[in-house]
């Protein structure tokens, strides 16, 4: 499972400047569990960007975001609106909004940070992964993550050994992460937001907090203080 908690609504809102018409999209898995994405919470989204002045053109809600053949599945009988949004937000964690930004050629937000609980999860067949890092970015990635793609975790932009094929210098027989990045924008039209400079991430956010392991969504037994127990 991961967690997922919801940005800050002006984050989320400046995420969409320029965008006037959006498509909503959550998740009935993790993010369902963790009251983001369900279905019983996109009209609290949905409310929030209405009320900023966006109109939400159709909203829909897959099973598993983390499956990218049941993504495409669900939101093909969606195409007509999806192409008539200027974006698509994504209310789930990382890998489903990666998932996303993968089946459709439309610009695609992050309405969350996947927060980290420590250790590892376990795997799956699709390329996506999410490291967990607090803050997400994908926004300025074309909904593909430069953490999981690139073998040296950079932020803004590729190092100096990328080869003139796109290939990473640490693993040849992989795609540089960062080449992936530019072409997702290219196509995208939004080859501006590589220029972007990306705050230094805070890696005290790979770290579970006392909030977390604390929560229903821990699993292991952690004594909490009285008055701390999660309704």
């Amino acid at each position: 499972m991961l967690v997922s908690e919801l940005k800050p609504d002006d984050e989320i809102i400046g995420s969409l400047q320029g965008d006037t018409r959006v498509f909503l999209v959550g998740c009935n898995g993790c993010a369902s569990a963790c009251e983001t994405g369900g279905a019983e919470h996109l009209p609290a989204v949905r409310r929030m960007l209405e009320q900023a002045g966006k109109a939400v053109t159709d909203s829909t809600v897959v099973d598993f975001l983390c499956d990218k053949s049941l993504v495409r599945s669900r939101l093909r009988p969606f195409t007509s609106q999806i192409m008539d949004s200027d974006s698509v937000l994504v209310v789930t964690c990382g890998v489903g909004v990666q998932c996303v930004a993968d089946s459709v050629l439309k610009r695609v937000r992050p309405a969350c940070n996947t927060i980290n609980q420590g250790g590892s999860r376990g795997t799956w067949p699709g390329a996506e992964r999410c490291a967990e890092c607090g803050d997400c970015l994908l926004d300025s990635t074309g909904g593909i993550c430069p953490i999981t793609n690139c073998s040296k975790n950079m932020v803004n932009g590729p190092c100096g050994g990328t080869t003139p094929q796109g290939n990473c210098e640490v693993d040849r027989e992989r795609d540089c992460g960062w080449h992936l990045i530019y072409e997702r924008l290219k196509d995208l039209d939004e080859l501006d937001k590589i220029t972007e400079i990306v705050p230094a991430k805070k890696y005290g956010n790979y770290l579970p907090s006392y909030d977390v392991m604390t929560s229903r969504h821990w699993a292991v037994d952690v004594p909490v203080a009285e008055g701390e127990q999660d309704e």
